[in-house]
């Protein structure tokens, strides 16, 4: 029989290498990418080490110069010039360009199509966790349109004990385009349970863990999200019979 610690590692072992073919799949694509061209119109363009006004002014960009955008954050644009040097340039700068057909540059509010293109999402869930209350907070990073990985922590408070669970998962949004976006889950990661001594004569215990799960996002406005799951876990026990939970979360993120 294939003991527990084997059976475990094998699963985490599969979950890494699909994580990994995705990433690298996902570089691949990057290579590929084709960025917004712009040609500065002001004087000159300042480009920042970061984003952000706190950060140093290490090199300018003079009028007639070419730009590539590379991304945005916020107000901020990462930019690089003909030359290689990469920087971050204002929004409020940003709008003293031009585009390739000479008409000025135009930036609107972030939307749904920022949505659907977006990068990193982070955000803060709550409910129900086999009729415990939890509580968890996570940050994802979108590799394809269609892939993302995350990291979650969740914090469970149960009446005869409480419990900590990590988690990487890898998701699948089959329409990243819609208002209203299904998206499906698989996960393993760790639980930590903390039995309540005045209530519990048990030790604490650290037990690996798996998911699978569906869920929707909500795009609502500028950059905030609302999203709902259901996950149904399975922890690895060293007995013959492992423990299924079941979990409801609902909650609000914001993507950048």
């Amino acid at each position: 029989m294939v003991n527990f610690a084997s059976r475990t590692s094998t699963c985490v072992f599969t979950f890494t290498l699909i994580v990994l073919f995705f990433i690298t799949a996902t570089n691949a694509a990057a290579q590929e990418q084709q960025y917004f061209r712009a040609k500065v119109d002001a004087p000159y363009l300042e480009l920042f080490t970061g984003p952000g006004r706190g950060y140093p002014v290490f090199h300018i960009v003079e009028h007639g110069e070419s730009i590539d955008v590379l991304k945005s954050r916020t107000d901020w644009f990462k930019v690089r010039t003909d030359k290689g040097k990469e920087g971050w340039v204002r929004q409020e700068d940003m709008v003293q360009t031009l585009t390739a057909s000479g008409e000025k540059t135009h930036f609107e509010e972030p939307g749904i199509g920022d949505f659907s293109s977006r990068r990193w999402e982070a955000g803060l869930l709550a409910g129900d966790f086999d009729g415990a209350d939890v509580f968890s907070a996570y940050l994802g990073y979108a590799m394809t349109h269609n892939f993302s990985v995350e990291l979650s922590l969740s914090k469970v408070f149960g009446d005869f004990s409480d419990a900590k669970v990590a988690s990487i998962n890898l998701l699948a949004q089959p329409f990243p385009e819609w208002r209203i976006s299904p998206y499906f889950s698989i996960g393993a990661g760790v639980i930590q349970t903390d039995p309540n001594v005045t209530l519990v004569a048990e030790n604490d215990r650290t037990e690996q863990i798996g998911n699978a799960g569906i869920g929707a996002r909500m795009y609502m406005t500028r950059r905030f999200i609302f999203r709902a799951e259901y996950r149904r876990h399975t922890v690895f026990q060293d007995k013959d019979d492992n423990l299924e939970i079941d979990e409801w979360k609902a909650g609000f993120a914001f993507f950048f």
